[in-house]
């Protein structure tokens, strides 16, 4: 019996700074630190959303701030909470976590789980990044963040980057840049999780593109997803 194609997942779990009513006094005050990259990752659902309709595959969203409660951390995390949350009593923070952060993590993991019965999973996580940080710049157009132990990610990533390239030569494409895949994050979880039949990969992009020229934004989503598109195609989707 043939095996089943691959399941592809979209996820964003930066794609906005929406405060609830309940929490929008903790931000009184802050909201240059609200729109800012610290408050969200600009361009990442834009780009999740876009794809998810090219590729025909189903994408689960987040647009609460991270400022609140960080989905890409794990509970121990000391950044699991921001400067602002952390302030919360015990009670309010315990709210957070069973109201927010673990019903979308659960979401998350119940369709890898589900699809992993039949087959492999690409997870793809939209992510951006700002592109200078403490005084540094970030060398680099798009990230691919990955776990290098893990032979499919590897593949997939260097797969993709050589479509990207071949697409556009013009932008510079680095592999476990400006993060490292296997660092604390909801997909190193989702590895140990789900089980082997899973790969998680993070995409970072620049945020330079989507707060620059709109032309730029559209082609370099058109682009990375065409680019995206092939490789799928490649590793069987």
């Amino acid at each position: 019996m043939a095996s089943a194609r691959p399941f592809v997942l979209l996820t964003c779990e930066h794609g906005g700074n929406d405060v609830p009513a309940r929490y929008r006094a903790l931000f009184t005050g802050h909201q240059d630190l609200l729109q800012s990259h610290r408050g969200w990752d600009p361009g990442a659902l834009d780009w999740a959303r876009l794809a998810a309709k090219s590729l025909k595959a189903p994408l689960i969203e987040h647009k609460i701030t991270r400022l609140l409660v960080e989905l890409n951390r794990s509970r121990r995390h000391p950044a699991l909470f921001s400067g602002i949350s952390r302030v919360l009593p015990p009670a309010e923070r315990e709210r957070l976590i069973s109201d927010t952060y673990t019903p979308w993590r659960d979401a998350v993991e119940a369709q890898l789980r589900k699809a992993t019965r039949r087959g492999r999973v690409f997870h793809i996580s939209a992510h951006s990044f700002t592109p200078s940080l403490n005084g540094e710049t970030r060398n680099a157009d798009i990230g691919l963040l990955y776990d290098p132990r893990r032979k499919s990610e590897s593949d997939f990533c260097r797969a993709w980057q050589n479509e990207i390239t071949a697409i556009r030569p013009d932008l510079r494409i680095r592999r476990n840049y400006p993060y490292r895949g296997a660092a604390d994050g909801f997909t190193t979880y989702l590895r140990k999780a789900v089980g082997p039949r899973y790969s998680g990969i993070e995409l970072e992009i620049n945020q330079r593109f989507p707060l620059g020229p709109s032309g730029d934004w559209k082609k370099l989503k058109c682009d990375t997803i065409a680019a995206l598109q092939a490789t799928l195609t490649a590793f069987g989707v």
